[in-house]
């Protein structure tokens, strides 16, 4: 069974666990980033004007991708990694899933937060993709012991 973790990760922490979930499971790689990268600004969530939390108000709102589609044939699970953002997935996790090919695969979400729960986070990518196989998965703070599906 081929794996391929996909992850965006703000501030690098969600980097940090994606690479120790692939260790742990031996899974390929791969960084879901915005064509426009964010800067600290951008990412200020208490400016009601910034733009993570402009995007976070809109749910129509699809961060452009650097790159467009990813290549995921190969792979049976795919792991959706993610900083929690507003309790759910930042907007780029939508553009990263309604630009490529997730059909028939099994899909694990992890998350960091520094204060929010995943369950929200699963529930509503759930219900926004009820054509995926989103199987659940866990929020990942402390070390990474094992798979998380």
């Amino acid at each position: 069974m081929n794996k391929m973790i996909a992850y965006y990760s703000a501030s690098g922490v969600t980097a940090e666990k994606a690479r120790e979930l692939a260790s742990e499971i031996g899974a390929d790689v791969h960084e879901i980033a915005p064509a426009e990268k964010y800067t600290s600004a951008d990412l200020d969530w208490t400016n009601r004007k910034s733009r993570s939390t402009m995007e976070m108000k809109d749910p129509s709102s699809r961060p452009e991708l650097a790159e467009k589609t990813t290549d995921l044939s190969q792979y049976d699970t795919v792991y959706i990694g993610f900083p929690i953002w507003w309790g759910v997935a930042p907007r780029v996790i939508n553009t990263f899933i309604e630009n490529n090919d997730l059909a028939g695969k099994k899909i694990g979400i992890f998350a960091t937060s520094g204060g929010s729960g995943i369950g929200a986070a699963i529930k509503d990518l759930q219900r926004k993709y009820p054509g995926l196989d989103i199987r659940g998965g866990k929020l990942l703070n402390g070390s990474v012991n094992g798979d998380i599906l």
